[in-house]
């Protein structure tokens, strides 16, 4: 244990002077902590002027922690505990959970700080912010589990479980459920190495039976813990795939896809993508019909039309017997390409000088001129300019090629892309490029003969 947190945790003798500065076997100075804390859970009482000082010195700490100034953060601490015996009772009753935020920031970055002395703050702070006592419990626990101590986090998770003081409020209730639901996830990861377990052993094993009920000892306790969470409207990802993983491993499939149909359009839940992308793939593990895929993915599309399932979004929309399925995927690979982190996705550029070439072929002009004419204006810029015509090739040949055929088709033969690389002689390529200039010269858009 370090003389800091030696120091912390002990008692002050009446011989302390006030201005005493906390220091670590380490070197790391904390000149607030333990006076001030003492001082505050006796009831001492200072007369200074707090609003200039503790105004100033919350501005300081800011700004410590913008630039990465940990000790230098710790030591503004010291006036700014005096909130704590504010004359204001809204800033005093503020103080701790500032003071907790504050404070767990510098110990967590602060490159003297250990474990010890976070746990030793975040036991005093859960004393003097009673009314925190449920947020600091949580968040010292995500600490603990930051470090690997996840027995410690349990136990942490649990005391904070059992904690009750003054009236119950909703937002205490979330507060729980969300306390029991961690407890659950790392109920879920121990249940997860059982399962691993088990899938070693024989079932003649001896031992199979006995890890067999430790599994199931382990799913119960973690679906008890977290499906009242799931219920409340919310953003819970990691909480819902523990859950409907384990309720597929026991074959209640009715139940999870209830669990993630609920939690992709209940509409009192947030709108979030990986709720449509979980529903997906938990539908196509099912081998769900195509039309109740493609149901889901046409959300995903409208939330997130750069999403890599899009691809398999246009698939699915190509092979499809509706005529508006198929306009639908032509437009959904423009919008892919839209997006900058896509420009060199190999296998959209693929699709869509190929479905580009099918599209006009089958006499649907109409369809590739409504996607073209939002964005002629920007797309010769962004995707078929001199410039990318030569980095292209240079980098991925296969992929200026593909560009070629569909800068041809959208833009003419008279497109610098497209007679860049046509120029090009590539033993490899070659007869490829002789095909689309002749594909191009029959189908571009811009051809009168169409």
């Amino acid at each position: 244990m370090s003389d800091f947190s030696e120091e912390l945790k002990g008692p002050v003798t009446d011989d302390e002077q006030v201005e005493t500065s906390v220091l670590s076997g380490a070197g790391m100075h904390f000149p607030w902590l333990q006076t001030y804390i003492e001082a505050v859970a006796i009831g001492g009482k200072r007369k200074k002027d707090f609003a200039q000082t503790t105004s100033a010195c919350l501005s300081f700490i800011q700004e410590a922690l913008l630039k990465h100034q940990w000790q230098q953060a710790a030591g503004y601490m010291y006036s700014y505990f005096q909130t704590l015996e504010d004359s204001d009772s809204y800033k005093r009753q503020a103080a701790p959970e500032i003071i907790w935020k504050l404070g767990s920031e510098i110990l967590f970055y602060h490159p003297k700080s250990n474990v010890e002395t976070f746990n030793t703050f975040a036991d005093r702070m859960k004393n003097i912010g009673i009314m925190n006592y449920l947020k600091i419990s949580l968040q010292h626990a995500l600490y603990l589990l930051h470090h690997g101590m996840l027995e410690d986090a349990k136990r942490n998770l649990s005391e904070a479980e059992t904690w009750r003081h003054g009236e119950k409020t909703s937002s205490r209730e979330i507060l729980i459920n969300l306390i029991q639901a961690y407890k659950g996830l790392l109920q879920y990861y121990t249940w997860s190495k059982k399962k691993s377990e088990l899938s070693k052993l024989d079932k003649d094993d001896y031992a199979y039976s006995t890890v067999a009920q430790d599994v199931f000892n382990h799913s119960w306790k973690t679906s008890v813990n977290i499906s009242a969470l799931i219920k409340i409207p919310g953003v819970w990802d990691p909480f819902v795939k523990s859950y409907v993983e384990m309720l597929e491993f026991y074959g209640d499939r009715d139940g999870a896809q209830e669990v993630l149909t609920n939690y992709a359009y209940d509409e009192k839940f947030p709108s979030n993508p990986n709720a449509h992308i979980y529903l997906y793939n938990f539908l196509k593990r099912q081998k769900a019909p195509r039309s109740k895929l493609i149901s889901v993915l046409k959300i995903l599309y409208q939330i997130v039309p750069s999403h890599k399932l899009m691809l398999e979004f246009h698939t699915l929309l190509r092979k499809s017997e509706k005529e508006e399925h198929h306009k639908l995927g032509l437009e959904v690979l423009f919008g892919v390409l839209d997006f900058a982190g896509c420009t060199k996705n190999i296998t959209a550029w693929k699709y869509l000088a190929k479905y580009l070439k099918k599209t006009l072929m089958g006499n649907h002009l109409a369809w590739v001129q409504e996607e073209w004419n939002s964005r002629k204006n920007w797309w010769p810029s962004f995707h078929f300019s001199y410039f990318w015509a030569k980095s292209d090739w240079k980098e991925d040949t296969a992929l200026a090629c593909e560009k070629a055929f569909v800068a041809g088709l959208l833009l003419g033969k008279g497109c610098r892309y497209f007679r860049y690389i046509l120029k090009q002689d590539h033993q490899i390529f070659g007869k490829k490029i002789k095909r689309m200039k002749r594909s191009v010269k029959k189908y571009s858009i811009v051809n009168p003969r169409l």
